[in-house]
């Protein structure tokens, strides 16, 4: 009757069932990260294709202001001509006809214009915010020929500031130049243009929680828009982030203009990321509940199993009371009547191993005393009792590295461990082989080394064989070396385990105890 093989039985079924129900927890939890990733990803392309129309509505506009920007030159070029036509000095006596000249210059409704010769005087000023009024009200304390040339240099300083400008050659020596700048529609329609991506920039710095996104120029890898902590001024920051969010998602190619490639980068959300680890989370969280349970209610089965054992060894202690009695009495009976003395003198010693057993057992789950003995003399008191009582092919040898080995020791309880390893020996060996008992110390141990010649362990019983219910004995309880295990273990504070076997050849245990 094996329990321990039923035991593990159950183990491994609870086992596999525990796994099963923790891979439907992790599939169905990554299924629900896989599900929310999708949507995420699908939402930043779905927005980035929404960039994507404002990028081409800048294209759009940008096109507008090269087709406005060629329609003003050509409008200045003719009021430069009519201009030029109305300075052209006077030939004859007859006055030139300036209407059409006049008509051209008058169209020029909003382009801002200043004209000035080679000397840098300027001579007309068209559509600005500054006018002379104004300026004469805040020099009011200057003279009035002071203000005029004030006037005059902010003008010509405007003008070098403008990058449009046309020359005039109006006489020889004569040179006007009519410096433009864009229209204030054109001015208007850029400022909507950069708002459009002003507005993006500053919806993804508003929203630290979102998508973290990163919107690089192609060429130059400079930061045009992100909600990251970035700065183009940290350039090894900006490139190792790139190469970041490369491992995560390809980049959506998004272009301003003509002349700008851009690249959008993103990575998975904060609260994604972490919704990545809920299931692992989940999974050491449970296997902490079960393994703390475990622990729990395995103190609470230990506890009541050692009830059971010390109340079940006292009560056996205690049945064999009665009987002991009466066999001590018919041993003095037979003593005294007219038979071989012997008889009665092997009775007597079995008398005498039945109450060191009682004995033993009413030692089980009471404070066990230890005394300083000769371990070698309790050792060869028990196999001397055993040599008579198994086969006789059975050969006992034990050796020690001293005759008088002193160690702290209950001396009945370890008699029992030694009897009981050896009684598994000569099982194991059936009718014939040696047992080899080598005691020896090294440092503050005392080894016992319990050498058979029998059929051997499997290296992976080793730790098995001292579990309750293990037995390999069609009538056997498995019992033994657990109670080994038990009084080494827990009243003597040492060890006792598989040294090392070989199926076939032998097994030697060993018990160490501190000295």
């Amino acid at each position: 009757m094996n329990l321990y093989s039923k035991k593990q039985r159950w183990k491994i079924i609870f086992l596999g069932l525990a796994l099963i129900l923790i891979s439907a927890s992790l599939y169905f939890s990554n299924t629900i990260v896989s599900n929310v990733s999708k949507r995420e990803r699908f939402r930043v392309k779905q927005w980035a294709e929404a960039i994507k129309k404002k990028a081409e509505l800048v294209q759009l506009t940008n096109l507008t202001f090269s087709q406005l920007r060629d329609k003003e030159r050509n409008e200045m070029e003719l009021w430069s001509n009519a201009t030029k036509e109305i300075l052209k000095p006077i030939e004859g006596v007859n006055m030139p006809d300036y209407t059409l000249p006049l008509q051209i210059i008058n169209i020029n409704k909003s382009i801002p214009v200043i004209l000035y010769d080679n000397h840098q005087e300027v001579s007309e000023h068209l559509h600005l915010n500054l006018n002379y009024a104004t300026f004469k009200k805040n020099h009011k304390s200057k003279p009035d020929s002071i203000v005029r040339r004030l006037f005059n240099d902010s003008l010509i300083h405007l003008a070098n500031s403008w990058k449009y400008k046309i020359s005039i050659e109006i006489d020889k020596g004569l040179i006007m130049t009519c410096a433009y700048t864009d229209s204030k529609e054109i001015t208007r329609l850029e400022r909507n243009r950069d708002s459009l991506i002003q507005a993006f920039n500053k919806e993804l710095k508003a929203n630290e929680g979102a998508v973290p996104v990163l919107l690089v120029d192609a060429k130059t890898d400079s930061i045009l828009a992100t909600n990251l902590p970035l700065s183009n001024s940290n350039k090894n920051d900006v490139i190792n982030t790139i190469k970041r969010l490369k491992k995560s998602n390809n980049a959506i190619p998004i272009n301003f203009s003509s002349k700008q490639n851009s690249l959008l980068y993103y990575d998975d959300s904060p609260e994604l990321k972490k919704l990545q680890y809920f299931p692992y989370v989940q999974f050491i969280i449970f296997a902490l509940f079960i393994f703390v349970g475990y622990l729990i209610f395995n103190t609470f089965r230990k506890a009541e199993q050692n009830q059971v054992w010390a109340g079940m060894a006292k009560e056996t202690a205690h049945q064999l009371g009665t009987p002991l009695s009466s066999l001590m009495a018919w041993v003095q009976y037979l003593e005294s009547q007219n038979i071989d003395q012997s008889i009665a003198v092997e009775m007597q010693k079995d008398v005498n191993r039945l109450e060191q057993v009682a004995n033993r057992f009413s030692k089980i789950g009471s404070s066990t005393q230890l005394e300083n003995k000769n371990i070698v003399e309790t050792v060869q008191t028990v196999i001397n009792y055993l040599k008579n009582r198994v086969s006789s092919k059975i050969i006992f040898e034990v050796k020690s590295d001293a005759p008088e080995m002193m160690v702290n020791h209950n001396p009945p309880l370890i008699e029992w461990v030694i009897e009981n390893i050896t009684k598994n020996a000569v099982d194991s060996m059936e009718t014939a082989g040696k047992l080899t008992i080598q005691i020896q110390q090294e440092g503050q141990h005392i080894h016992i080394d319990i050498q058979d010649t029998g059929k051997g362990i499997p290296h992976s019983e080793f730790k098995t064989i001292f579990k309750p219910g293990y037995t390999t004995k069609k009538r056997g309880w498995g019992l033994g070396l657990s109670l080994v295990k038990r009084i080494i273990n827990e009243y003597h504070q040492g060890k006792v385990y598989v040294l090392q076997s070989e199926i076939d050849k032998g097994t030697t245990f060993r018990i160490s105890l501190k000295k």
